[in-house]
Protein backbone atom coordinates (compact mmCIF):
# COMPACT_ATOMS: atom_id res chain seq x y z
CA UNK A 1 0.00 0.00 0.00
CA UNK A 2 1.51 3.47 -0.92
CA UNK A 3 2.17 6.33 1.26
CA UNK A 4 -0.97 7.74 -0.08
CA UNK A 5 -3.45 5.97 -0.18
CA UNK A 6 -2.35 5.15 3.54
CA UNK A 7 -2.56 8.71 4.56
CA UNK A 8 -6.36 9.18 2.49
CA UNK A 9 -7.24 6.23 4.41
CA UNK A 10 -6.06 7.44 8.01
CA UNK A 11 -7.78 11.04 6.73
CA UNK A 12 -11.32 9.48 6.02
CA UNK A 13 -11.09 8.27 9.19
CA UNK A 14 -10.02 11.11 11.50
CA UNK A 15 -13.20 12.67 9.30
CA UNK A 16 -15.46 10.12 9.97
CA UNK A 17 -14.68 9.73 14.41
CA UNK A 18 -15.17 14.04 13.89
CA UNK A 19 -18.61 13.97 12.72
CA UNK A 20 -19.47 11.09 15.16
CA UNK A 21 -22.63 11.81 15.59
CA UNK A 22 -23.95 11.95 12.22
CA UNK A 23 -21.86 9.17 11.39
CA UNK A 24 -23.30 6.89 13.85
CA UNK A 25 -26.76 8.04 12.16
CA UNK A 26 -25.01 6.85 8.81
CA UNK A 27 -24.05 3.65 10.16
CA UNK A 28 -27.80 3.15 12.12
CA UNK A 29 -29.97 3.61 8.57
CA UNK A 30 -27.25 1.81 6.45
CA UNK A 31 -28.02 -1.42 8.99
CA UNK A 32 -31.67 -1.35 8.81
CA UNK A 33 -30.89 -1.19 5.01
CA UNK A 34 -28.57 -3.94 4.79
CA UNK A 35 -30.77 -6.17 7.69
CA UNK A 36 -33.28 -5.75 4.81
CA UNK A 37 -31.54 -6.97 2.03
CA UNK A 38 -30.48 -9.96 4.05
CA UNK A 39 -33.87 -10.38 5.87
CA UNK A 40 -35.04 -10.38 1.75
CA UNK A 41 -32.83 -13.33 0.99
CA UNK A 42 -33.34 -15.50 3.90
CA UNK A 43 -37.34 -14.56 3.21
CA UNK A 44 -36.69 -15.94 -0.45
CA UNK A 45 -35.16 -18.98 1.08
CA UNK A 46 -37.93 -19.88 3.19
CA UNK A 47 -40.95 -18.68 0.70
CA UNK A 48 -39.32 -21.29 -1.56
CA UNK A 49 -38.95 -23.88 1.28
CA UNK A 50 -43.00 -23.43 1.93
CA UNK A 51 -43.66 -23.29 -1.31
CA UNK A 52 -42.04 -26.50 -1.55
CA UNK A 53 -43.37 -28.16 0.70
CA UNK A 54 -46.83 -26.99 0.27
CA UNK A 55 -46.79 -28.12 -3.41
CA UNK A 56 -45.47 -31.64 -2.10
CA UNK A 57 -48.72 -31.83 0.22
CA UNK A 58 -50.94 -30.14 -2.82
CA UNK A 59 -52.46 -32.87 -4.97
CA UNK A 60 -56.21 -32.78 -6.83
CA UNK A 61 -58.28 -35.90 -7.18
CA UNK A 62 -60.41 -36.80 -9.41
CA UNK A 63 -63.65 -38.85 -8.21
CA UNK A 64 -65.22 -41.04 -10.67
CA UNK A 65 -69.35 -42.05 -10.03
CA UNK A 66 -68.66 -45.95 -11.04
CA UNK A 67 -65.71 -47.63 -10.18
CA UNK A 68 -63.86 -47.70 -13.41
CA UNK A 69 -62.83 -51.06 -15.22
CA UNK A 70 -58.96 -52.07 -15.09
CA UNK A 71 -58.99 -51.26 -19.03
CA UNK A 72 -60.52 -47.55 -18.81
CA UNK A 73 -58.31 -46.90 -15.42
CA UNK A 74 -55.43 -47.94 -17.79
CA UNK A 75 -56.87 -45.58 -20.45
CA UNK A 76 -57.34 -43.17 -18.24
CA UNK A 77 -53.78 -42.89 -16.73
CA UNK A 78 -52.42 -43.49 -20.55
CA UNK A 79 -53.94 -40.27 -21.68
CA UNK A 80 -52.95 -38.39 -18.42
CA UNK A 81 -49.21 -39.28 -18.32
CA UNK A 82 -48.92 -37.66 -21.27
CA UNK A 83 -49.49 -34.25 -19.86
CA UNK A 84 -45.88 -32.68 -19.33
CA UNK A 85 -47.44 -30.67 -15.90
CA UNK A 86 -48.40 -34.47 -13.93
CA UNK A 87 -45.53 -35.67 -11.87
CA UNK A 88 -47.13 -38.63 -10.44
CA UNK A 89 -50.75 -40.50 -10.51
CA UNK A 90 -52.42 -42.91 -7.90
CA UNK A 91 -55.51 -44.55 -8.13
CA UNK A 92 -57.25 -45.29 -5.72
CA UNK A 93 -60.30 -48.05 -5.62
CA UNK A 94 -63.43 -48.07 -3.47
CA UNK A 95 -62.01 -50.38 -1.11
CA UNK A 96 -59.04 -48.81 -0.46
CA UNK A 97 -60.51 -45.21 0.24
CA UNK A 98 -62.62 -47.20 2.86
CA UNK A 99 -59.95 -48.85 4.68
CA UNK A 100 -58.04 -45.14 4.79
CA UNK A 101 -60.83 -43.90 5.90
CA UNK A 102 -61.39 -46.51 8.84
CA UNK A 103 -57.87 -46.54 9.32
CA UNK A 104 -58.13 -42.46 9.69
CA UNK A 105 -61.09 -42.13 12.06
CA UNK A 106 -60.91 -45.30 14.04
CA UNK A 107 -61.81 -44.20 17.24
CA UNK A 108 -64.01 -41.97 16.16
CA UNK A 109 -67.35 -43.31 17.59
CA UNK A 110 -69.90 -41.06 16.25
CA UNK A 111 -68.14 -40.75 12.73
CA UNK A 112 -67.85 -45.10 12.60
CA UNK A 113 -71.64 -45.44 13.54
CA UNK A 114 -72.68 -43.02 11.00
CA UNK A 115 -70.74 -45.51 8.23
CA UNK A 116 -72.57 -48.21 9.93
CA UNK A 117 -75.91 -46.79 9.10
CA UNK A 118 -74.95 -45.62 5.64
CA UNK A 119 -74.15 -49.29 5.11
CA UNK A 120 -71.83 -50.70 2.18
CA UNK A 121 -69.37 -48.28 1.04
CA UNK A 122 -70.77 -45.44 0.35
CA UNK A 123 -67.12 -43.64 -0.99
CA UNK A 124 -65.97 -43.25 -4.52
CA UNK A 125 -62.75 -44.47 -6.58
CA UNK A 126 -60.52 -41.43 -7.27
CA UNK A 127 -57.25 -40.79 -9.12
CA UNK A 128 -54.75 -38.82 -6.93
CA UNK A 129 -52.84 -36.17 -9.49
CA UNK A 130 -49.60 -34.92 -8.42
CA UNK A 131 -47.98 -31.53 -10.58
CA UNK A 132 -44.65 -30.87 -10.53
CA UNK A 133 -45.79 -26.82 -9.54
CA UNK A 134 -49.03 -25.75 -7.79
CA UNK A 135 -49.83 -23.66 -10.63
CA UNK A 136 -49.99 -26.59 -13.25
CA UNK A 137 -53.04 -27.92 -11.44
CA UNK A 138 -55.18 -25.42 -13.62
CA UNK A 139 -54.17 -26.57 -17.26
CA UNK A 140 -54.59 -30.13 -15.59
CA UNK A 141 -58.52 -29.47 -14.90
CA UNK A 142 -58.98 -27.65 -18.13
CA UNK A 143 -57.82 -31.07 -19.56
CA UNK A 144 -60.23 -32.74 -17.49
CA UNK A 145 -62.73 -30.99 -18.53
CA UNK A 146 -62.55 -31.81 -22.41
CA UNK A 147 -60.77 -35.19 -21.96
CA UNK A 148 -62.10 -38.66 -23.61
CA UNK A 149 -63.34 -39.94 -20.24
CA UNK A 150 -65.32 -36.67 -18.89
CA UNK A 151 -68.04 -38.59 -18.69
CA UNK A 152 -66.64 -40.97 -16.08
CA UNK A 153 -65.69 -38.16 -13.18
CA UNK A 154 -68.47 -37.40 -10.97
CA UNK A 155 -66.22 -34.45 -9.00
CA UNK A 156 -62.94 -32.65 -9.45
CA UNK A 157 -61.74 -31.04 -6.38
CA UNK A 158 -59.43 -28.09 -7.97
CA UNK A 159 -62.05 -25.70 -7.62
CA UNK A 160 -62.23 -26.74 -3.55
CA UNK A 161 -58.39 -26.58 -3.43
CA UNK A 162 -57.81 -23.31 -5.93
CA UNK A 163 -58.64 -20.80 -3.45
CA UNK A 164 -55.90 -21.82 -1.07
CA UNK A 165 -53.14 -22.04 -3.68
CA UNK A 166 -53.90 -18.84 -4.76
CA UNK A 167 -53.41 -17.48 -1.21
CA UNK A 168 -50.30 -19.44 -0.79
CA UNK A 169 -48.80 -17.63 -3.82
CA UNK A 170 -50.69 -14.28 -3.26
CA UNK A 171 -49.00 -14.08 0.26
CA UNK A 172 -45.43 -14.94 -0.72
CA UNK A 173 -45.61 -12.18 -3.40
CA UNK A 174 -46.59 -9.45 -1.18
CA UNK A 175 -44.15 -10.15 1.46
CA UNK A 176 -41.92 -10.24 -0.95
CA UNK A 177 -42.89 -7.18 -3.30
CA UNK A 178 -42.84 -5.26 0.48
CA UNK A 179 -39.45 -6.36 1.42
CA UNK A 180 -38.25 -4.98 -1.84
CA UNK A 181 -40.45 -1.42 -1.36
CA UNK A 182 -38.96 -0.93 2.09
CA UNK A 183 -35.67 -1.82 1.17
CA UNK A 184 -35.41 0.25 -1.54
CA UNK A 185 -37.03 3.47 0.81
CA UNK A 186 -34.37 2.73 3.95
CA UNK A 187 -31.60 2.73 1.09
CA UNK A 188 -32.30 6.04 -0.17
CA UNK A 189 -32.96 7.67 3.41
CA UNK A 190 -29.14 5.84 4.06
CA UNK A 191 -27.47 7.41 1.01
CA UNK A 192 -29.30 11.11 1.94
CA UNK A 193 -28.17 10.44 6.09
CA UNK A 194 -24.40 9.57 4.63
CA UNK A 195 -24.81 12.52 1.60
CA UNK A 196 -25.49 15.28 4.34
CA UNK A 197 -22.65 13.69 6.60
CA UNK A 198 -20.22 13.99 4.39
CA UNK A 199 -21.35 17.16 2.78
CA UNK A 200 -21.09 18.48 6.88
CA UNK A 201 -17.08 17.21 6.54
CA UNK A 202 -16.54 18.63 3.61
CA UNK A 203 -17.64 22.43 5.33
CA UNK A 204 -15.41 21.35 8.59
CA UNK A 205 -12.72 20.76 6.46
CA UNK A 206 -13.09 23.48 4.10
CA UNK A 207 -9.72 24.77 5.58
CA UNK A 208 -7.73 22.08 5.37
CA UNK A 209 -9.07 21.85 1.88
CA UNK A 210 -8.00 25.50 1.00
CA UNK A 211 -4.31 24.66 2.20
CA UNK A 212 -4.32 21.32 0.43
CA UNK A 213 -5.03 22.88 -2.92
CA UNK A 214 -2.02 25.81 -2.06
CA UNK A 215 0.15 23.07 -1.80
CA UNK A 216 -0.68 21.71 -4.86
CA UNK A 217 -2.44 18.31 -3.48
CA UNK A 218 -4.28 16.43 -6.22
CA UNK A 219 -7.94 15.84 -6.79
CA UNK A 220 -7.63 12.44 -5.97
CA UNK A 221 -5.94 13.06 -2.42
CA UNK A 222 -7.92 15.59 -1.58
CA UNK A 223 -11.18 13.53 -2.66
CA UNK A 224 -10.43 10.41 -1.24
CA UNK A 225 -11.33 10.80 2.54
CA UNK A 226 -14.62 11.74 1.67
CA UNK A 227 -15.23 9.20 -0.03
CA UNK A 228 -13.62 6.45 2.60
CA UNK A 229 -15.64 8.45 5.10
CA UNK A 230 -19.03 6.51 3.61
CA UNK A 231 -17.26 3.36 3.00
CA UNK A 232 -16.16 2.95 6.37
CA UNK A 233 -19.64 3.89 7.81
CA UNK A 234 -21.01 0.81 4.74
CA UNK A 235 -18.24 -1.33 6.17
CA UNK A 236 -18.71 -0.71 9.62
CA UNK A 237 -23.02 -1.26 8.85
CA UNK A 238 -21.90 -4.60 7.18
CA UNK A 239 -19.67 -5.72 10.20
CA UNK A 240 -22.59 -5.25 12.51
CA UNK A 241 -25.23 -6.70 10.63
CA UNK A 242 -23.69 -10.06 9.84
CA UNK A 243 -22.85 -10.39 13.75
CA UNK A 244 -26.10 -9.31 14.88
CA UNK A 245 -28.78 -11.94 12.02
CA UNK A 246 -25.50 -14.77 13.20
CA UNK A 247 -26.06 -14.56 16.65
CA UNK A 248 -30.12 -13.94 16.38
CA UNK A 249 -30.29 -16.97 14.05
CA UNK A 250 -28.19 -18.98 16.03
CA UNK A 251 -30.66 -18.50 19.27
CA UNK A 252 -33.71 -19.08 17.17
CA UNK A 253 -33.31 -21.53 14.33
CA UNK A 254 -34.37 -24.02 16.96
CA UNK A 255 -37.62 -22.35 17.80
CA UNK A 256 -37.92 -21.82 13.91
CA UNK A 257 -37.72 -25.17 13.08
CA UNK A 258 -40.25 -26.00 15.07
CA UNK A 259 -43.10 -23.92 13.74
CA UNK A 260 -41.26 -24.76 10.24
CA UNK A 261 -39.54 -28.69 10.37
CA UNK A 262 -36.93 -28.94 8.05
CA UNK A 263 -35.89 -25.33 7.29
CA UNK A 264 -32.95 -25.08 9.40
CA UNK A 265 -32.53 -21.43 8.79
CA UNK A 266 -29.13 -20.82 10.48
CA UNK A 267 -27.39 -23.67 8.79
CA UNK A 268 -28.38 -21.86 5.36
CA UNK A 269 -26.89 -18.60 6.39
CA UNK A 270 -23.62 -19.77 7.39
CA UNK A 271 -23.66 -22.33 4.63
CA UNK A 272 -24.34 -19.48 2.45
CA UNK A 273 -21.51 -17.58 4.33
CA UNK A 274 -19.91 -15.90 0.98
CA UNK A 275 -23.05 -15.00 -0.65
CA UNK A 276 -24.19 -13.48 2.00
CA UNK A 277 -21.31 -11.19 2.94
CA UNK A 278 -20.80 -9.98 -1.01
CA UNK A 279 -24.39 -9.31 -0.63
CA UNK A 280 -24.19 -7.08 2.69
CA UNK A 281 -20.69 -5.50 1.34
CA UNK A 282 -22.27 -4.67 -2.43
CA UNK A 283 -25.44 -2.90 -0.29
CA UNK A 284 -23.43 -1.17 2.48
CA UNK A 285 -19.77 -0.22 0.27
CA UNK A 286 -22.49 0.37 -2.76
CA UNK A 287 -24.73 2.85 0.02
CA UNK A 288 -21.91 4.65 1.42
CA UNK A 289 -19.91 4.95 -1.51
CA UNK A 290 -22.54 6.48 -3.73
CA UNK A 291 -23.93 9.05 -1.37
CA UNK A 292 -20.07 10.21 -1.02
CA UNK A 293 -19.52 10.39 -4.36
CA UNK A 294 -22.49 12.44 -4.85
CA UNK A 295 -21.92 15.02 -1.96
CA UNK A 296 -18.11 15.37 -3.63
CA UNK A 297 -19.12 16.09 -6.90
CA UNK A 298 -22.10 18.35 -5.41
CA UNK A 299 -20.30 20.65 -3.20
CA UNK A 300 -16.36 19.79 -3.18
CA UNK A 301 -15.03 21.73 -6.37
CA UNK A 302 -11.48 21.22 -7.19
Amino acid sequence: MSASLKRIIKSGWLGFRRNSGLSLATVFIMVMAISLVTSLFLLQKTSNYLVSSLSEKVDMAVYFGEEPTTDEIDIIQKELKGLPEIKSLQYISKEEALAKFIARHQGEQVIMESLQEVGGNPLLASLNIKAFEATQYANISSFLDSASFKNLISKVDYSEKKPAIDKMFSLTSTISNTGIVLSIILAVVAILIAFNTVRIAIYNSRDEIETMRLVGASNWFIRGPFLVQGMIGGLLAVLITFFAFGIALWFLSPKIDLVIPGLHLSSYFFGSFFMVIVLQLAAGLGLGACASWLAIRKYLKV
